[in-house]
């Protein structure tokens, strides 16, 4: 039985110490964790946008069933129509072309 070398073997297991291995999960367990979250919050800010967007148009179509002109401006609907809105995360740019004629609106959101 001298032949077979075991003392390779015991030396590759007290270099690989289990504390160091469950050290190594956790910092993996915590780098996952991150990439998710990071993940949800771009959902979740694509979906804010899409809902402001919304917002607009639909207060933009409520001014006009109300008063049969399309807004003039974009502070005309927050102050008439309760239109609210991040402003240190969205830009909205409106455009009115006329008082019979849809406005242009573009949602852009800004980079933090």
């Amino acid at each position: 039985m001298a032949r077979f070398n075991y003392g390779v073997d015991r030396s590759l297991k007290n270099r690989i110490n289990p504390g160091s291995i469950s050290i190594i999960i956790f910092f993996v367990l915590i780098f996952v964790f991150m990439f998710a979250v990071a993940g949800i919050s771009e959902s979740t800010t694509d979906r804010q946008q899409a809902a402001l967007e919304n917002a607009v148009n639909k207060s933009i179509v409520n001014c006009y069933c109300v008063e049969g002109t399309y807004p003039p401006s974009l502070s005309y609907l927050t102050e008439h129509y309760g239109l609210t809105y991040d402003k240190d995360l969205f830009f909205v740019d409106y455009q009115a072309i006329g008082s019979n004629i849809f406005p242009d609106v573009t949602v852009i959101r800004k980079e933090p």
